[in-house]
C-alpha cells in the first residue's frame, strides 16, 4: 500500500482479529501528524456543495492527508467521503461547510413509498463521478477508498420525513413504514452492488469503512447503524430494524455496526443475538464518559458474546483497556501527537496485553 509499507503486517494482524486469535497486542489504529515537504496542494472549493462533491478538491483533499499522516498500528490510510450520503433514496441534499442534510417533505401513505434508489438522479451522479475519481487517485492500492457509503434507509426515511412525523407513522401505518424501509434497504444493496462492480475495476480496496472509523477486514462485509433506534422500544426495533439487518446479513455476510450513544443500549442484547454481527463501534453520548474504562461492563458485553469492540479512544484510555479486555477481540482508534509518541504506545501494549483477560 503506497501510504503504508507495513501492510502486510496491518494485514495480518486484522486477519487474526476478525478471526478471534490473539496475538501480542490488540488492534492498535494511531494516527499521528506527518511534516513533509511539497504536499499536493489544496483548492479551495467554491462552495459548500463542492467542499463535499467536488471531484477536484476531494481528491487533492485525500491525498493531502494520506501524505501528512502517519499511519502507525492498524491505522488505515482512507479519506472519508461523506457525499456517500448522495445514495439517499430519492432525498434533497443540504450542504454546509460541517455536514450534509435532508429536506423533509410528506408523505401520502396512501400510495406507495416515495423513498427509492434513483440511479440517474444529479446526486447519485455526482458522487459516482467522485467516487470512480478517487479510486482513480488510489489506484489500485494507494490506499483504501472502501465501500460506496450511504446511510440505512431507517435513518435515512427518518430524516426525509422528519422525526417527529417518522416516529408518528410507525404508530399510525406500521404496514406501509415496514415495507418502505424493506424496500428502501433492498436498493440500497442493489445500488452498492452496481457501484462495487465499478469499483473493482480500479481498485483492489472497493469495501470496508473509510475515513471515519476505518476498518478492514479480509472478506467483504457492511457497515451499518440505526441511530433513529435510540427512540424505539425493543419491540419496535424488532419490526421495523431488526428486517433491514436482515437483509443487509443475508446480502454481505457480516456486518459492523455503529451503536449510537446511551439510549440505544436498550437494543444490545439484540444485537448481539445476531450470527452475522461482527463488530459493535460505540459513541457515547455527550452526557457520557468518553470510550474508556466507564464503559467497560459494556466492552465485556460485548465481547463474551464473540464480537469485536472497535472503539475511537483518546491515547490516554489505551493502557486501561488494553489490560482489561480481550485482545483478541479488541480494536482501539486513537491518535497522537507525533510518530515517536505512537510507536511508544505501541511497544507498551504488548506488555499490557500479556496480563490481559481472555473472553469467556
Amino acid at each position: 500500500m503506497r501510504y503504508k509499507d507495513d501492510w502486510p503486517e496491518t494485514k495480518r494482524r486484522l486477519t487474526a482479529l476478525w478471526n478471534r486469535e490473539r496475538l501480542d497486542r490488540p488492534c492498535l489504529a494511531i494516527r499521528a501528524p506527518l511534516t513533509v515537504a511539497n504536499p499536493t496542494p489544496v483548492p479551495t472549493p467554491a462552495d459548500c456543495e463542492a467542499q463535499w462533491l467536488d471531484p477536484a478538491y476531494r481528491v487533492a483533499a485525500a491525498l493531502r492527508e494520506m501524505e501528512t499522516t502517519w499511519w502507525g498500528g492498524e491505522a488505515i490510510p482512507s479519506s472519508l467521503l461523506m457525499a456517500g450520503w448522495m445514495m439517499c433514496l430519492g432525498g434533497d441534499p443540504k450542504f454546509d461547510a460541517s455536514t450534509i442534510w435532508f429536506e423533509t417533505r410528506t408523505v401520502d401513505f396512501h400510495r406507495p413509498s416515495p423513498f427509492r434508489h434513483d440511479p440517474d438522479s444529479p446526486w447519485v451522479r455526482k458522487y459516482r463521478a467522485l467516487l470512480l475519481a478517487m479510486c482513480d487517485a488510489a489506484g489500485r492500492n494507494g490506499f483504501l477508498v472502501g465501500k460506496p457509503g450511504g446511510l440505512p434507509a431507517n435513518d435515512l426515511i427518518s430524516m426525509h420525513m422528519g422525526t417527529e412525523e417518522f416516529l408518528f407513522a410507525l404508530v399510525d401505518h406500521p404496514d406501509w413504514m415496514a415495507a418502505a424501509i424493506c424496500d428502501g434497504a433492498r436498493d440500497q444493496v442493489r445500488a452498492r452492488r452496481e457501484l462495487q462492480a465499478l469499483m473493482r475495476e480500479r481498485h483492489d480496496f472497493w469495501y470496508g469503512n473509510a475515513g471515519w472509523m476505518a476498518f478492514w477486514a479480509p472478506e467483504p462485509y457492511n457497515a451499518t447503524q440505526s441511530d433513529v433506534s435510540c427512540m424505539l422500544s425493543p419491540e419496535m426495533f424488532d419490526r421495523f430494524v431488526l428486517p433491514e439487518l436482515d437483509i443487509y446479513g443475508a446480502e454481505h455476510g457480516a456486518l459492523w455496526y455503529h451503536l449510537d450513544g446511551g439510549d440505544a443500549r436498550q437494543h444490545l442484547p439484540r444485537l448481539l443475538s445476531l450470527p452475522y454481527l461482527r463488530v459493535v463501534q460505540y459513541v457515547p453520548a455527550p452526557c457520557e464518559p468518553p470510550n474508556g474504562p466507564g464503559h467497560l461492563e459494556m466492552y465485556r458485553q460485548i465481547q463474551a458474546a464473540g464480537k469485536i469492540v472497535h472503539i475511537q479512544v483518546p491515547w490516554q484510555n489505551v493502557e486501561p483497556l488494553v489490560r482489561n479486555l480481550d485482545p483478541a477481540l479488541l480494536m482501539l482508534d486513537t491518535w497522537c501527537a507525533s510518530r515517536d509518541d505512537g510507536e511508544r504506545l505501541l511497544a507498551q501494549s504488548i506488555g499490557w496485553a500479556q496480563t490481559a483477560p481472555s473472553a469467556k
